[in-house]
């Protein structure tokens, strides 16, 4: 960056400055302005010391402004900066380091103004303390909006991390985060909570079988007859492998059976593959349901679905049990 010019010897008037327009006192503030250096930047180049206090008005050109480049927060946002436009307003008013990286878009002459004549400016004229609260103020608003469309991106983001993504089912992390809180919701309000547990049958030789292609398609099948099985209030989460889960909040043992062994008969009933030229293997799946009970937390409740998961399994699998009963109820 080279200096070219001063101000007052530039072809450049005041009112090319939209912080200076409409200034009350015009030959005060051109005597404060005049010995400020006019520097000329060619298309690429950086200004080497914008981490000093001083404030940048692009004269002509376009510059490219990009924020917190030292601190670790930078985004990726670029704000293009336009003759009478200004940056490094908020370094000379709290006295800080300007952390933007600026660059210039194409050629362009600069009017650098250091932080004392800023505030000098500010005494004389009105109107530049009027412009900056009213560019600050335009600055935080968009900051703010900024802001909350990150928090949005990120609690997208963070939702996303909680589908598993073969089956599109909650995933483990989603039950570790939030099977907790519904328990804990259930024992405040005594309001029943009822856990399927749903274990595909023989799916390891499902898989030797149709290979696992077949076999991923036959979990998205699995996750499917849940998804579309359930009220808008229950979740259907896949814990791993070819096992899934099922809550049902709101839930007694009478109804959380009732809708096992609905689950059951359309998995027998569900078609793996659309292709018809393609042998449909048929998919089972054993079923074991528990309740909370008082003083049970996300452990218990999930050691006693899984305990009636294996008496199903035990006794011969494509069937559902309940935790409390000794007998099976048949699908």
């Amino acid at each position: 960056m080279k200096q070219i010019s001063t101000f007052g010897a530039s072809r450049y008037q005041i009112s090319d400055l939209q912080l200076l327009r409409n200034a009350d006192d015009d030959t005060a503030i051109a005597k404060l302005l005049a010995p400020c250096p006019v520097m000329q930047l060619e298309a690429g180049q950086a200004v080497t010391d914008s981490s000093r206090a001083r404030l940048y008005i692009v004269l002509s050109g376009a510059l490219s402004v990009a924020t917190d480049t030292r601190t670790g927060m930078a985004d990726g946002t670029v704000s293009k900066i336009l003759p009478g436009e200004s940056v490094g307003e908020q370094s000379v008013l709290d006295e800080e380091a300007n952390l933007s990286s600026i660059t210039a878009l194409e050629q362009s002459e600069v009017l650098v103004i250091e932080a004392d004549i800023v505030w000098k400016l500010i005494d004389e004229s009105n109107v530049l303390a009027r412009n900056l609260l009213r560019l600050l103020s335009f600055r935080i608003r968009a900051a703010n909006a900024q802001l909350r469309r990150r928090q949005k991106l990120g609690e997208f983001y963070r939702q996303l991390s909680m589908i598993d993504g073969l089956t599109g089912l909650y995933n483990r992390a989603w039950l570790n985060d939030l099977l907790p809180t519904m328990i804990a919701t259930a024992h405040g309000s005594h309001a029943p909570l009822a856990l399927i547990m749903i274990d595909l049958d023989h799916f390891k030789q499902f898989n030797d079988s149709h290979g696992h292609l077949a076999g991923d398609q036959a979990l998205r099948t699995a996750a499917h007859v849940l998804s579309s099985a359930l009220r808008p209030t229950d979740f259907a989460v896949r814990y791993g492998g070819e096992e899934m889960m099922v809550l049902l909040p709101d839930t007694s043992d009478k109804v959380a059976v009732a809708v096992a062994e609905r689950l059951c008969e359309r998995m027998q009933q569900a078609v793996v593959f659309a292709d018809m030229r393609v042998a449909l293997p048929q998919i089972t799946a054993s079923f074991g349901v528990a309740t909370l009970q008082a003083g049970q937390d996300d452990h218990a409740l999930i050691a006693a679905a899984d305990g009636a998961l294996y008496r199903a399994k035990d006794l011969g699998r494509n069937r559902v049990a309940h935790h409390e009963a000794t007998g099976l109820v048949q699908p």
